[in-house]
């Protein structure tokens, strides 16, 4: 990759950023990830409150509070406490598969869009993609808790850590290390959802410049945009009980448009890297499938090809 070609991918992505409208899919993204978050929550929250641990759902719940906008946090804690504590055994048992369906309807729109950035066609089945979307909501879900626990644990599970790997300035090291773990986990939860949602044959590897904007990206717009909230704008006044849900709405629309930025970049990459083309994950199986059953049925016939035209020359 030489620097004229990235000029030329970021030229690209720019322009590739307003032909397929990712303003408009950040939009309908945003809309399909706050239906999918709640119910995902829920369920997150029924498994957690299982384990032997009292004050964990607590941490998490503090967590996850400095991580959304101020103005959202009355919406999701109205949500969560009120669900859990009134039926927190039903939604563990008789819920658990529509809310897994519900989950997932965010990555399913996520697959969709990612294609029209890759500008490939979706040629797989409904099942497939489905299935695909439950899993990358499982594993990212699985990765990102990860890195929830990494930044929950405080400086004495880091002196504790140092005391057992007999290195005396790992507990210094601490509260830097875990904000780069928790960092990491995030860049390879992207990277997944780069590399298996869209219907595009690609490196892993390959999909890290456009982790990279999107992650950074978004640590910079919950920063901005809870300052903003808290200082400028006051969606209260506006829309009155629905202020933290417009709030909530916006912080997701604006990650979902880096998100998408982001597989744009990878997306013009791709075609500056030295294959030069985007070739399709479907369609390359097709082609392998019918190639192995040719060479099986020249095995299989009696005639080989080239006695077969000698005798029909004659």
């Amino acid at each position: 990759m030489t620097f004229a070609g990235l000029q030329r991918a970021l030229a690209n992505s720019y322009c590739d950023v307003n032909e397929n409208r990712v303003l408009q899919m950040a939009a309908a993204l945003s809309y399909y990830l706050v239906l999918s978050v709640f119910p995902a929550l829920i369920l997150f929250f029924s498994l957690v409150v299982l384990l032997p641990f009292s004050s964990l759902s607590s941490n998490l719940l503090n967590l996850i509070y400095r991580l959304v906008p101020a103005q959202a946090v009355p919406v999701v804690q109205a949500v969560l406490l009120d669900v859990l504590n009134a039926n927190r055994k039903a939604w563990f048992s008789f819920g658990t598969i529509g809310t897994i369906w519900i989950a997932s309807s965010a990555f399913d729109a996520m697959i969709e869009a990612l294609d029209v950035c890759y500008h490939v066609k979706e040629v797989r089945p409904y099942w497939k993609t489905r299935l695909l979307a439950v899993g990358l909501a499982a594993a990212t879900g699985a990765l990102l808790l990860s890195g929830l626990a990494v930044i929950i644990v405080g400086p004495h599970f880091g002196a504790w850590l140092a005391l057992r790997m007999n290195l005396p300035h790992f507990a210094l090291l601490w509260p830097v290390f875990r904000w780069v773990v928790a960092v990491t986990v995030a860049l390879i939860a992207v990277e997944l959802i780069y590399f298996l949602a869209p219907n595009v044959k690609q490196r892993f590897l390959a999909t890290l410049p456009g982790a990279i904007l999107a992650v950074s990206c978004w640590i910079g717009l919950s920063y901005l945009l809870g300052f903003y909230f808290r200082h400028f704008a006051n969606f209260s006044k506006t829309y009155g009980t629905l202020g933290g849900f417009i709030a909530f709405m916006t912080w997701f629309y604006y990650n979902s448009f880096v998100l998408l930025v982001g597989a744009e970049l990878n997306a013009e990459l791709a075609k500056e890297s030295a294959q030069g083309s985007i070739q399709q994950r479907e369609q390359e199986e097709e082609k392998e499938e019918k190639e192995n059953e040719k060479e099986e049925k020249i095995e299989d016939s009696d005639v080989p090809p080239q006695s077969s035209r000698r005798s029909n020359s004659a």
